[in-house]
């Protein structure tokens, strides 16, 4: 089997139909789609079985409900393809996306991992209850590092992994922009995929121990946003609640309150420490960087309306004296002032395009699969 397309769902009822047509529709021959269901108590065993008579599809039930890391575990042990790629449920994946990622596998020799683009489309209600629906012309913009398609150096990875380090991200956290070998996984990760955030953990993981990885500048897929998942309890500042859907913790020793997501980040940084000491002998956490976030995501979730005044002012009177040390350390920092000036009231952005750049409006585009289709035209 070429592809592995690995689909665990919880509860996604509502957008999984246009998530597995956009994956049956491919015109490539050689592929399974493997979908895990996670005890769903919704539509979703309805929407798999209009599928059942198709037979690239492999459905494996879990009888109570299990934490995101070991449904993703349970999609990837029952598959069998060479090369896997996790969809979520309020995803898409584009016409001929298959097809064009084994054309770069043969072109380069049949690399590890492959890295490239997307759209976005954030659903109606996903963010806040907007009934507006967004999009993004590029899920991820990548910097001046990335060109044209080419195999990325392991110096380039290592660097990429060292800024994570210093809380900058140049590459997009999402499974469903790269492509991996089951071979890399399964070399490289005894247990494969790890809380909180496990596509983090591995896509850092293979950037420092995969052999060879690929660049493409194509976007293949598009990355959705809908009320049932995390984006849409990060970016509604209700991040607490999106844990407690995942089934995961983010808690580490000196964790502050504030964006669950860069506390999952530290977390998984630490973990990187612990399975590669060697390759990442000399670097540590930027803790200035990572109290000027915390804070910075108080006033985010103060302007929103997600915390009160008091409740603001109880987060400062509670940061230890490392702590407001570290970040009066960060006023000489450029982005800490670029931050601040988009909190600025005279800012008249929504929510959602202040937490998402590039986003913008779209009218009149109800679903994801209208989203696709108003794309090609």
């Amino acid at each position: 089997m070429r592809f592995s397309i690995l689909l665990p769902t919880r509860n996604g009822g509502n957008f999984l139909d246009n998530c597995i047509r956009s994956i049956l529709e491919q015109d490539h021959d050689n592929f399974e789609l493997v979908i895990s269901d996670n005890a769903n108590t919704d539509t979703t065993p309805d929407v798999i079985r209009r599928f059942s008579d198709n037979p690239r599809l492999k459905v494996i039930h879990q009888t109570a409900t299990i934490p995101v890391s070991e449904n993703w575990t349970a999609a990837l042990q029952a598959s069998s393809g060479d090369y896997v790629l996790m969809m979520g449920d309020d995803d898409y994946l584009l016409p001929g996306a298959l097809r064009k990622l084994d054309e770069v596998l043969v072109r380069h020799g049949e690399p590890d991992c492959i890295l490239y683009n997307g759209y976005s489309y954030v659903s109606p209600a996903a963010i806040s209850d907007n009934p507006a629906s967004y999009w993004a012309q590029e899920h991820y913009h990548y910097g001046p590092d990335f060109g044209n398609e080419a195999v990325l150096e392991r110096t380039h990875r290592l660097g990429i992994v060292t800024d994570m380090f210093r809380f900058r991200q140049r590459i997009p956290l999402n499974m469903q922009t790269t492509l991996f070998a089951r071979r890399a996984i399964e070399k490289e990760c005894s247990s494969i995929f790890q809380a909180p955030f496990p596509d983090h953990y591995l896509l850092n993981a293979l950037l420092i121990a995969a052999d060879k990885w690929v660049y493409l500048p194509e976007r293949l897929v598009v990355v959705g946003v809908s009320p049932k998942s995390f984006g849409h309890y990060f970016y509604s500042q209700k991040a607490g609640a999106g844990l407690a859907y995942l089934g995961i913790s983010t808690h580490f020793p000196g964790a502050l309150p504030g964006s669950e997501l860069l506390n999952g980040m530290c977390v998984w940084l630490l973990a990187l420490k612990t399975r590669y000491p060697e390759k990442l002998k000399g670097i540590e956490m930027d803790q200035r960087g990572y109290v000027r976030r915390q804070v910075y995501s108080w006033l985010l979730q103060r302007r929103y309306g997600a915390i009160s005044t008091g409740k603001l002012a109880s987060l400062f009177a509670n940061l230890s004296l490392g702590n407001w040390a570290r970040l009066l350390a960060t006023a000489f920092d450029g982005e800490s002032w670029r931050r601040l000036g988009c909190l600025l009231p005279f800012r008249r952005k929504s929510q959602a395009e202040t937490l998402w750049h590039g986003l913008r409006p779209l009218p009149d585009i109800a679903n994801i699969r209208e989203f696709a289709k108003w794309l090609q035209q």
